[in-house]
């Protein structure tokens, strides 16, 4: 059984049935079908199709930023705001599909060459429950405007979003079978994965994820497209803005309860003004308002699950054990429900863990720089990618960096 589970009080929500090996084998088959025919649709007919499903999106935002806030306890304005970018996508594509998939022409020996784009067919997207209809929509917009199919795991925790997501696909008037989500537990993927039928995957989670989807991916050839964990350095230099560096570090820390894997995590800081930094940003956020994601005032929900909220107090704890300095925060509130307050450690150091793994969740790591040299070692000191931040207002070298 696959339950949902409302973070913000610990109640079940609902309880799923896993699709059968009978049941996948036939959803595939079935995008399939549904591809064949797709693909010889003109692409103002696709555009169409994506402009209804913005226009559905739009309609229903209100009741779906609501079930985002049930199923992984997003507050409830950040979940409309979630909504109005995926109808974006949606019309974004629609309205410049047609230009990004025209036939590209190159100048070659031949008499006439060029780049056609040809859809891949169905395409396994395994997604994650941080941005559950955002992470899905980036994928399928491009996706089924390119022609392709797509068959979406979702994490298990969403999995009433993902069948909202099914529910206004078809609404759209897409052809059926053309889209299908998979009611499945992540010990499953491969079985999806490896089927004739699916020619590509997309997958948005951890290091450990991406290195399984790529390895099955690759035994049959399959094309992949990752985005895996991120630990985004921002650098703060003595000359630098503080207003803005600390209002950006905050939202980093703070938006979607810091589950964000493109979020600034590590703040790195010249020693003349980390003092003052980590005052402020500690100020600032401890100015949050936590409590129930419905509640228009909150702005900081619960994190998604239990689990995930003791895995990063267990990474705080550590790190204090190792000499880091708690400036606020660091406690398990009492009561139901996953919360964790804005907490900020200071004298972060290699051999902790909020050093070299990544912080999910309203956790800031305050570490200082004593030169420039030293500021790209420590940002650098990290198996994690995605982005980075120069606050600085020497523009040349904030290009340089």
């Amino acid at each position: 059984m696959i339950r949902s589970i409302n973070p913000a009080t610990d109640e079940i929500i609902a309880t799923y049935e896993a699709h059968s090996p009978t049941f996948v084998e036939r959803a595939i088959a079935r995008a399939q079908e549904a591809q064949a025919n797709w693909v010889y649709t003109s692409l103002d007919t696709r555009a169409t199709h994506l402009q209804r499903l913005a226009n559905t999106l739009t309609e229903r935002r209100d009741a779906l930023a609501e079930l985002m806030a049930r199923e992984m306890g997003k507050p409830i304005r950040e979940g409309v705001a979630e909504i109005d970018k995926c109808a974006w996508v949606c019309r974004y594509y629609a309205d410049n599909g047609a230009t990004m998939l025209a036939d590209l022409p190159i100048s070659t020996e031949r008499t006439k060459s060029y780049v056609a784009y040809r859809p891949l067919g169905v395409v396994l997207a395994v997604m994650p429950w941080n941005f559950p209809f955002w992470q899905v929509f980036r994928f399928l917009a491009p996706a089924l405007m390119a022609g392709n199919a797509g068959v979406l795991k979702h994490a298990s925790n969403v999995t009433g979003c993902a069948l909202a997501i099914d529910d206004m696909v078809t609404a759209s008037g897409f052809p059926a079978g053309l889209f299908r989500t998979l009611i499945l537990p992540s010990t499953r993927v491969a079985e999806v994965l490896t089927n004739p039928g699916v020619a590509a995957a997309t997958l948005t989670g951890s290091d450990v994820a991406g290195r399984a989807v790529a390895s099955r991916a690759g035994a049959s050839l399959k094309k992949t497209v990752l985005e895996l964990g991120g630990s985004d350095p921002y650098l703060v230099f003595a000359d630098a803005d503080l207003d803005l560096a600390v209002t950006a570090c905050s939202a980093g820390r703070l938006l979607n309860a810091g589950q964000s894997c493109i979020a600034a995590k590590r703040f790195i800081v010249h020693t003349s003004i980390v003092g003052e930094f980590t005052t402020r940003l500690a100020e600032r956020m401890a100015e949050a308002v936590m409590g129930d994601p419905l509640d228009p005032g909150v702005t900081l929900g619960p994190l998604a699950r239990t689990d995930l909220r003791d895995d990063l107090h267990d990474q705080v704890r550590h790190s204090l054990s190792a000499g880091a300095r708690l400036v606020i925060g660091g406690t398990v509130p009492p009561g139901p429900g996953a919360f964790y307050p804005p907490t900020v450690l200071a004298d972060v150091a290699a051999g902790m863990p909020v050093y070299s793994e990544e912080t999910f969740g309203p956790v800031a790591s305050v570490m200082s720089f004593d030169d420039e040299a030293d500021a790209i070692r420590i940002a650098n000191d990290s198996d994690f990618g995605l982005g980075a931040a120069v606050f600085t207002r020497d523009v040349v070298r904030g290009e340089q960096i």
